[in-house]
């Protein structure tokens, strides 16, 4: 699957090379199936995070947007001088002073006029315009004779249904998201927990961070260590129920940063069960969970975080039960069946 979907990018930065459409870099996996923890047997979705480059002539300006549940912000793309930068054969000489140039190139969207609203980078267009050119770039790869790729309904990324001859199937969902300077933090088009998250809203994302802990831990751990076993046992265990397998995740990576990564082996299963469920306890009677990333002193160094991620203040992730006695009283019940 990384294979084929490196050869579909790049297919992809070859159909959009003479548009204004974003540069697509190299597609970054993360989520769960890659971390080696999903909770779920079957239908498991595979994620892969696109990042995105602003176009020649045009440039990314990040503005905070609003902060509750998470950190979102907003892009805002602008028109930069390439008058003194020498240009490739047959482009055009600058889109700040010749702006028709922008909408003259082949066939594709102009970032500031299709893929924008009030000059802020629009998460649905970006979105509705890759789809556009995804069927374009499957039919263009030799494996598409014996794979067909289905485009499912989705707002705010690009879902993909694999389904091979035999009637397997495989779930991909490409996310798009913005670098943060040179950190491992992205803005991305994730949906966000709110009711409804604005088209020009990108939450920050750890999504990168968190898949390069995984694999931080994996480089430390003994071989057979059982620290994804308990994380997918724990996530497993609360499908359906109002706690989210974030919530889990985010306990796991705390406990793997205090309990030495030697006493996660097979032996000490039930006692890291335990400690999970504990942690857990607590939290709910403290009301607080804080965020693994956001003013975490225990991450480890080879993950890169904005300064100001590392110097800002916890923040709380059960911050909805100090506010709200009756979904603390539910959680609470929820953990006594669990």
């Amino acid at each position: 699957l990384r294979d084929l979907m490196e050869v579909f990018i790049l297919v992809c930065q070859y159909l959009m090379s003479n548009t204004s459409f974003p540069v697509l870099e190299e597609a970054i996996e993360v989520g769960s199936a890659f971390e080696g923890w999903s909770p779920r047997e079957e239908d498991i979705t595979y994620r892969m995070l696109v990042p995105l480059k602003p176009p020649r002539g045009h440039t990314f300006h990040v503005e905070p947007g609003p902060m509750w549940p998470m950190r979102n912000f907003r892009i805002r793309v602008e028109l930069v001088c390439t008058c003194e930068v020498e240009q490739p054969a047959g482009e055009p000489r600058c889109f700040l002073h010749n702006p028709e140039e922008e909408q003259r190139r082949n066939e594709g969207p102009s970032t500031l006029e299709d893929l924008c609203t009030d000059s802020y980078l629009d998460v649905q267009k970006i979105a509705l315009y890759f789809r556009m050119f995804v069927r374009r770039a499957w039919r263009a790869l030799p494996i598409s004779a014996v794979r067909r790729l289905t485009v499912l309904p989705s707002d705010r990324s690009c879902k993909l249904l694999m389904t091979q001859r035999r009637g397997k199937r495989t779930f991909i969902e490409l996310l798009f998201g913005v670098r943060e300077g040179d950190s491992d933090i992205f803005l991305s088009s994730q949906y966000t927990e709110a009711l409804y998250t604005p088209s020009t809203i990108w939450p920050e994302s750890y999504a990168v961070a968190e898949m390069k802990f995984f694999r931080h831990i994996a480089g430390q751990a003994q071989p057979d260590s059982f620290h994804l076993r308990c994380l997918q046992l724990c996530a497993r265990s609360v499908l359906g129920r109002d706690f989210s397998t974030y919530t889990m995740k985010t306990i796991v990576m705390h406990l793997l940063t205090i309990i030495p990564l030697s006493d996660w082996h097979r032996r000490h299963f039930w006692e890291r069960l335990s400690d999970i469920m504990g942690y857990l306890q607590s939290c709910l009677e403290k009301r607080c969970l804080n965020h693994f990333f956001i003013g975490n002193e225990n991450v480890p160094e080879e993950i890169i975080l904005p300064p100001d991620l590392r110097m800002a203040e916890p923040l709380n992730l059960f911050q909805h039960l100090e506010q709200d006695p009756d979904a603390h009283e539910n959680a609470q019940l929820e953990f006594e069946e669990l």
